[in-house]
């Protein structure tokens, strides 16, 4: 054999041997770390998984309505999750003993103006949050539903029939619910109401005595008239006016497009009064614009000439009270009802204040 032949043959020998040798470590490498391995993998796997799980929540994240209509009830083959909800009253220990006892004494109907078409739109949010701390909650359709459920009006939709549908909204609850509740507010399915402030407004007032509360514009009628998108409350004697005295068309229009305006008519003729609604510090509490606008104050030109209360604007101009907002978006009823009873400052206690005192 010649010396090159040989030195081929021992290249072919070393090339061997260092493959059999990877080869033999590789296997005993797996042998005595398998149990490592297995949980490692396992580890990977859920890390992916829990990654595709949360995959549809990043399709979404830009809109709180769609995260709303998200059912986490999917799942995959390790792991079962349930509905997308957080219940944490545990972790709160807020002190709701004056609300509560607010509750029982101040008993406030609420009355949602609403349509089939937005019962699921709109009309579904104002129930999944100011809406379930009403006494009684009612939503005031077209048609009914028994499944929502909504009590049917016989009125047609449209701006055309809102005064025919309040109208008959109201002596709707007249007759099923006056001894049920002290005070019945009116708000659309767009408004959003805190009634532990609103029972604390009303706390002082009789309601007996023939009035009605709500955002004060001076335009239209002698007192005035309260605006309907921020919602408005009749007390029970206001309610039983309205019911007995206003079925007559020369009294209380029985149909028209400005439920509000044709509303602040009917209850000067019937004797119900405005009432003033201004905290002691002479700040706003019923609102007819989404809350941006009142801090900011952009306002459209006609509402200088209406509202009662100067048209003010800012953090000062609002109550630390306030009741109630409009044009509010579902997505921004559930953002309003995450700051007013879930964030928390940590380490600030806030005091309860008296406002109702008008100096």
């Amino acid at each position: 054999m010649n010396r090159q032949n040989f030195g081929y043959i021992s290249k072919i020998h070393f090339l061997l041997g260092l493959v059999t040798g990877i080869m033999a470590a590789f296997l005993t490498t797996m042998i005595i770390f398998q149990p490592h391995f297995q949980n490692t993998k396992s580890s990977t796997s859920k890390t992916i998984d829990s990654l595709f799980e949360l995959r549809p929540m990043a399709k979404i994240s830009g809109r709180l309505s769609d995260f709303l209509k998200y059912d986490n009830t999917h799942s995959t083959s390790s792991q079962t999750t349930t509905k997308n909800h957080i219940d944490d009253k545990h972790m709160h220990h807020d002190n709701d003993t004056t609300a509560k006892d607010l509750e029982k004494r101040i008993r406030v109907l609420c009355w949602v103006m609403t349509s089939p078409q937005n019962l699921e739109k709109k009309a579904i949010h104002v129930k999944k949050t100011w809406g379930k701390r009403c006494n009684i909650l009612l939503s005031m359709s077209s048609v009914t539903n028994q499944t929502f459920p909504t009590i049917g009006l016989n009125v047609s939709e449209g701006r055309e029939h809102l005064t025919a549908k309040t109208v008959r909204a109201f002596k709707y609850v007249y007759e099923h619910y006056r001894d049920k509740a002290d005070w019945f507010m009116k708000a659309d399915d767009d408004t959003y109401v805190i009634l532990e402030n609103l029972r604390y407004f009303l706390k002082d007032f009789n309601t007996s005595d023939p009035v009605y509360f709500g955002q004060h514009f001076t335009a239209f009628v002698k007192q005035g008239y309260l605006s309907g998108g921020a919602g408005y409350v009749l007390s029970k004697e206001a309610l039983i006016r309205f019911a007995t005295e206003g079925n007559d068309s020369t009294v209380c229009k029985q149909h028209g497009t400005n439920e509000d305006v044709d509303m602040g008519e009917c209850m000067e003729n019937i004797g119900v009064k405005v009432g003033n609604s201004i905290d002691a510090l002479g700040r706003s509490r019923f609102h007819c614009f989404v809350l941006e606008h009142h801090l900011k104050g952009n306002y459209p030109k006609w509402y200088y000439s209406f509202d009662a209360n100067g048209s003010q604007k800012g953090t000062d101009s609002i109550s630390d009270y306030a009741i109630s907002f409009h044009y509010i978006s579902p997505e921004q009823m559930h953002v309003l009802d995450f700051f007013i009873y879930h964030l928390r400052p940590y380490g600030i206690y806030s005091g309860e204040q008296q406002l109702n005192e008008h100096k």
